[in-house]
């Protein structure tokens, strides 16, 4: 059974550099050893919608993933580094330092009726 997250970040507001960052992230362009990376991780999917400059990733995950473990993972792959350096010319760092933060759900029609 996957367990679904949803995650968001702001871009800068420069047109060119959302372009550029779409780019990086259109089919075929990503690199070989980050989807392995995510694939390590326990992550099954994912998706990342954009609205202007807000980012909204959807991830489904397997019952092994962990986002605490992922981070130590990450931090301990030159590969990752590298593709975290390069996204982070376009990425906006939260309030609270982190570039993707959680979001929280409030809503599911699943539950809504039942109470």
């Amino acid at each position: 059974m996957s367990i679904e997250h949803v995650l968001m970040l702001d871009l800068h507001d420069d047109p060119e550099l959302i372009a550029e960052y779409e780019r990086y992230h259109a089919p075929g362009a990503g690199w070989p050893e980050i989807e392995a990376s995510i694939r390590r991780s326990g992550i099954e999917a994912m998706r990342i919608y954009r609205l202007d400059t807000r980012l909204v990733m959807v991830i489904e995950v397997d019952d092994s993933f962990d986002f605490a473990a992922k981070a130590r993972a990450d931090a301990a792959d030159p590969a990752v580094q590298r593709w975290e350096k390069l996204m982070s010319r376009f990425q906006r760092v939260g309030p609270d330092g982190a570039k993707w933060r959680r979001a929280e759900r409030i809503f599911d029609l699943a539950t809504a009726l039942r109470g």
